[in-house]
């Protein structure tokens, strides 16, 4: 929306939407709110026009936003006109109508109202939608695109954003996240349904797929871990009110463990994740209910998966204390345990460009190929020879011949397999992460996040690096700057900026592709991990005023 935009302009979009809109209570809420500007409700403008400011964009792998009405929300109009859209493509590109489309679904609200708004109009256009029968994990979704030989899969989920937000994930028929140019291509098709009325929807047509795909998914899954290995393992699961409880704990029971405990206040779905300020693992006090389980029941390991299971977050006993390891340290632990299973000589190892630089330090010792690929499992996944991949978010991919994406049920496997066979051993993880630090140098990273709510105000802070790039930062020379825009290191162009400072540490610097918040990644390498702690402490305190609003 134009910002000379008059109130009497954005009233009458508004008006025009509720006439296009099939859902009776975002009609609701956008006639209220109409109503209240209209009589002179300052907050009810602002809402109209944040609602209208323009239309909810293709971000990473498709839509995600706050549910309501308007174009710049997750609503049934915007799901309708991305159906037909993503359909149209599909159609137009493989030059055929009966395109079949997979379609998941989460717990959150109006999760199956669009997943059932999606399938109509795949139908009514003339393809096959298969529509998975109950809430499922997104890793189950993109399991079932390449196993039912699927042209394309949606999955309806905001992942672990917060309740009021819901979202629209697009793979294609690879079982991949799209990419560009697919996600602009996507887009200008949608762009030809300006209207939701104007998109035809079946009443019926379409079909459920019955509980047999979730036992395939767990046969599969199930093999990621070795036949016989010890199982002895005290685990401690949550779902944190997701959807991932029952797959998670009936994988790991087909997998031989057998001693775990569920959070019970988070294990059943709930769509406003009452026990959490915010679903994510990352977040501070996400876990707090899982880690005291631990304490009661004394257990050997936490388990949390975010609410729609693609991401796996560990806890463990450490000195004491129970604490959540770094998604780095899982994602070194895990690479470094595969490499000790064995794996092929061409095998390849790949990491997103802000996470630690530990793996491929574990790849090239094992004289293995590593990949680094711009931040997302999009990326990620599209890796030539790819075995196992991660991103510091939580995201593991040990099983890329299955799930071509993050999978928070089979990384949790492994991780109960590597936790289990090192107990056998009188070990335990944080062992292993002295080893490695021994062997490869102690690799520190932290990560912090300066959230808005004017997303301008990323774009000012962006500029203003640019415009005033750092010369050094907590004392250290910067020996490099790169501007991700241009393609640094023959990556593809994304926007962001990566500082190396004369000690090697390193700075990224970008925007979130899924919440209005700024990102900065930071790694220090150094032979002693308090030093490289403090140095890190440093940096830190020195970029949070650097990237201050």
């Amino acid at each position: 929306m134009s910002e000379q935009k008059t109130a009497s302009g954005l009233h009458d979009e508004v008006r025009a939407w509720i006439a296009d809109d099939p859902d009776e209570q975002t009609r609701a809420e956008l006639t209220d709110l109409l109503q209240r500007a209209d009589g002179g409700d300052e907050s009810a403008s602002a809402e109209l026009a944040d609602a209208f400011s323009g239309l909810l964009e293709f971000g990473t792998a498709g839509l995600r936003g706050k549910l309501g009405g308007g174009p710049n929300r997750m609503n049934r109009v915007v799901v309708i006109r991305a159906s037909a859209g993503l359909t149209t493509y599909l159609q137009e590109s493989l030059g055929r109508r009966d395109v079949t489309v997979v379609i998941g679904f989460d717990a959150r609200h109006n999760s199956d109202v669009f997943a059932r708004d999606t399938a109509a109009v795949v139908t009514a256009a003339g393809g096959r939608a298969l529509v998975l029968s109950h809430p499922l994990p997104t890793p189950l979704l993109a399991f079932s695109i390449r196993h039912l030989g699927a042209d394309a899969g949606v999955m309806v989920t905001a992942s672990h954003n917060p309740p009021q937000d819901n979202g629209y994930k697009v793979y294609l028929g690879d079982g991949s996240q799209i990419v560009p140019p697919s996600d602009a291509h996507i887009a200008a098709a949608i762009d030809r349904y300006p209207r939701a009325a104007a998109v035809s929807l079946a009443d019926d047509g379409w079909e459920t797929i019955d509980d047999a795909i979730v036992d395939d998914y767990l046969r599969s899954v199930v093999a990621v871990v070795a036949e016989g290995g010890a199982r002895d393992l005290r685990i401690v699961h949550t779902a944190l009110h997701g959807v991932g409880s029952s797959t998670m704990t009936d994988a790991l029971r087909l997998a031989g463990f057998t001693d775990v405990h569920s959070v019970a206040e988070q294990a059943e779905p709930d769509p406003e994740f009452p026990t959490v300020s915010f679903p994510n693992p990352e977040e501070p006090g996400a876990i707090d209910l899982a880690l005291a389980t631990a304490r009661d029941a004394g257990a050997d390991i936490v388990i949390a998966n975010d609410p729609d299971a693609d991401r796996c977050a560990v806890a463990v006993e450490d000195g004491g204390t129970w604490r959540m390891l770094r998604g780095d340290e899982v994602g070194a632990l895990l690479g470094h345990h595969l490499v000790q299973r064995g794996v092929p000589a061409d095998a390849v190892f790949a990491n997103s460009i802000v996470s630690s630089r530990l793996l491929g330090a574990i790849a090239r010792a094992a004289g293995l190929a590593h990949e680094e690929t711009l931040t997302g499992f999009k990326w990620i996944s599209r890796v030539d020879g790819l075995r196992y991949g991660y991103e510091e978010a939580l995201g593991y991919c040990v099983d890329p011949g299955q799930v071509r994406d993050k999978d928070g049920i089979s990384a949790g496997l492994l991780v109960a397999e590597l936790a289990a066979g090192l107990k056998s051993q009188g070990r335990t993880v944080v062992d292993v992460l002295d080893e490695l630090a021994a062997t490869h140098g102690a690799h520190r990273t932290d990560s912090f996040s300066v959230r808005v709510d004017d997303l301008s105000i990323i774009g000012t802070i962006m500029q203003r690096l640019r415009d005033d790039a750092p010369k050094t930062v907590a004392g250290q020379q910067v020996s490099k700057a790169e501007d991700l825009a241009q393609g640094a290191g023959g990556l593809p162009p994304t926007e962001g900026l990566r500082y190396y400072l004369a000690d090697d540490t390193r700075i990224i610097v970008r925007p979130s592709g899924t919440e209005p918040k700024l990102k900065i990644y930071l790694e220090a390498i150094g032979p002693d991990k308090a030093e490289t702690a403090d140095r890190l402490a440093s940096v830190r305190a020195e970029m949070e005023r650097l990237t201050a609003p």
